[in-house]
C-alpha cells in the first residue's frame, strides 16, 4: 500500500506545486506590482513570502515527481535518499512560507492595508485601504489592492500548509522505504 500512498501524495503535490506557482504570480502581477510602483516601496515582508511561495511551488512540483519515480521503482536505495532529502527540504521551506504568508495576512489584517498602499503618492491616504482615495495620486485603486491580496494569500496558505503536510509523509515513507523508524520493521516483515 505504501507505493500507491506515495504516487498520491506525488500527484498530490504536483497539483498543488502548480497551484502555488499560479497564486505566487497572481499575487505578484496584481497586487505587488502595483504597491511596488516606481519607488519600489513594497516591504520586504510581502515579497519574501511571495518569493518563498513561489519556490515552495516548484519545489513540491520536484518532491511530487520523485515520489511518484519512487512509488514505481521502490527498491533502489538512491531514489530513497533523494525522496527523503528533497521532501525534508519543502517540508522546511513549506512551513517557513506559511509562517511567511500568516505575518503578511497578520501584517495587512492589523495595518488595515496601510502597508499595501505605501507607494502610493498621495499625502490623504486614509488609516483603512478599503476607504477609496479622492485623488488621482495614486496609480492604482487602493480598496481593490486589500482584498485581491488577502483573497490570495488565504488559499495560498492553505495550499502551502497542504504541501507541508505531504511532504511530511513523503519524508516519512523515504524513512520506511530505507528501514528507518518504528513502521520500519512491519512494513518490511510484510514485504517478507
Amino acid at each position: 500500500a505504501e507505493p500507491r500512498r506515495l504516487m498520491r501524495a506525488g500527484l498530490g503535490l504536483i497539483v498543488l506545486g502548480h497551484g502555488s506557482l499560479v497564486l505566487g504570480a497572481i499575487v505578484h502581477g496584481s497586487v505587488l506590482r502595483h504597491v511596488a510602483g516606481a519607488r519600489r516601496a513594497v516591504t520586504p515582508e510581502y515579497a519574501v513570502a511571495n518569493v518563498v511561495s513561489v519556490g515552495s511551488g516548484l519545489l513540491s512540483i520536484a518532491v511530487g515527481i520523485v515520489a511518484i519515480l519512487v512509488s514505481h521503482n521502490p527498491s533502489r536505495a538512491a531514489m530513497h535518499w533523494t525522496l527523503l532529502s528533497v521532501s525534508l527540504l519543502n517540508l522546511l521551506l513549506s512551513t517557513a512560507c506559511s509562517i511567511g504568508l500568516m505575518l503578511a495576512i497578520a501584517l495587512t489584517i492589523h495595518g488595515r492595508g496601510r502597508h499595501l498602499v505605501v507607494g502610493c503618492n498621495s499625502s490623504a491616504l486614509p488609516a483603512d485601504a478599503r476607504t477609496a482615495i479622492a485623488t488621482n495620486d495614486c496609480p492604482f485603486n487602493t480598496t481593490r489592492i486589500y482584498d485581491t491580496a488577502l483573497a490570495l494569500w488565504i488559499p495560498s496558505m492553505v495550499l502551502v500548509v497542504t504541501e507541508a503536510v505531504l511532504s511530511g509523509k513523503c519524508c516519512l515513507v523515504a524513512l520506511i522505504l530505507r528501514g528507518i523508524g518504528p513502521c520500519a520493521r512491519s512494513y518490511g516483515k510484510d514485504q517478507v
